[in-house]
């Protein structure tokens, strides 16, 4: 029997080590742009032009380090999402390289960040998690090159990325205009599921498969397509990272609940209760800047769940992905569902 055989053979539930699960665990949006606000650095360095910082919450930081060459920086990481080590890693390696394919830019390396209550949990599992991790990169083409490790009473894994892109054709959420069609790469209701998940051990295959799923092909093809404005879909959940897109764009949007494709379970999972406290918080944090007047609020909080590892969110069209609203001229509200 091998050292992981016995480290499962006594039933290690990763998911119930830590407080929260996957992007659910975030800092609220409201709280954390308060905290941020104001920290602005020089745009201009030695190393380059700074072209996306903190201004507008993008995904990621991007500069300019040559004339038509971009480097664009993400950090990412979170408690466990699902009990399984290896795809827990797969998962939070898809994740983190989702901010670099959200920006329209490529992966280039990556290096692992772990937290690992080292007491507590054998490493055998965390070579699991970090053996989902490196699969994940090879799948992506992205070397994974080492890493940070620090001893934590919670689990945590994910990766800081750095990548690289065409400095003019970089995907921001501050160039949506009216006019433009809003697609969805990828189904909702993650969060719901994964919450069903943590409380019971019920796997969700589908759901794992989702979250496992690189953005690469969807980013490709939006760059191809002239898009300008995208953003991935993750822990603010739709309506979050909608409101800002909106907000920094200067328009609105219209979303047509109708639209919105979402997993199998998923509205099973919602009646039955399985609502992480992330995505009632991010509800309430866009609340005031929504008319969600034609919708229930069941409706609203699947709109609102929180993500992980989840789609872009594109202003424009790309091939397979629903188109489910439209941006419009700034109106009453940043966002109508209808």
């Amino acid at each position: 029997m091998t050292s992981l055989d016995l480290a499962q053979d006594r039933t290690y539930r990763l998911t119930q080590y830590a407080h929260g699960g996957g992007c659910a665990c975030k800092i609220p949006p409201g709280e954390l742009e308060s905290v941020v606000a104001g920290l602005t650095g020089p745009q201009q360095s030695d190393g380059g032009e700074l072209l996306v910082g903190l201004d507008d919450g993008d995904d990621a930081a991007a500069v300019r380090i040559a004339g038509d060459t971009a480097v664009v920086a993400t950090a990412d990481f979170f408690t466990p999402v699902v009990d399984d080590a290896y795809d827990w890693g797969r998962i939070a390696a898809a994740n983190a390289l989702s901010d670099v394919y959200a920006m329209g830019a490529r992966p280039a390396v990556a290096v692992n960040l772990l937290s690992w209550p080292r007491e507590v949990l054998p490493f055998e599992l965390a070579r699991e998690v970090l053996r989902g991790g490196a699969d994940i990169g090879a799948q992506a083409g992205c070397p994974v090159a080492g890493g940070h490790s620090v001893d934590d009473p919670e689990p945590k894994y994910g990766m800081a990325v750095t990548g690289v892109g065409n400095p003019e054709a970089l995907l921001r959420n501050d160039a949506g205009r009216a006019g433009m069609p809003l697609s969805l790469t990828k189904p909702l209701g993650i969060g719901v599921l994964n919450s069903r998940h943590k409380a019971t051990g019920e796997v969700f295959d589908e759901a794992v498969e989702t979250m496992t799923t690189l953005n690469a092909r969807a980013a490709t093809d939006a760059v191809a397509a002239g898009v300008v404005c995208a953003t991935d879909v993750t822990g603010f959940g739709l309506l979050g990272h909608l409101l800002k897109t909106a907000r920094a764009s200067g328009v609105s949007a219209i979303v047509d609940s109708t639209a919105v494709p979402y997993l199998n379970g998923a509205r099973e999972a919602l009646r039955d209760g399985y609502v992480s406290g992330g995505t009632r918080r991010n509800l309430d944090w866009v609340y005031p800047h929504v008319d969600l007047s034609a919708v229930a609020e069941q409706e609203a909080l699947l709109l609102a769940d929180a993500q992980t590892s989840g789609g872009l969110l594109v202003a424009g069209e790309v091939p397979g992905a629903p188109v489910i609203g439209e941006l419009v001229a700034q109106g009453e509200h940043l966002i109508t569902v209808c």
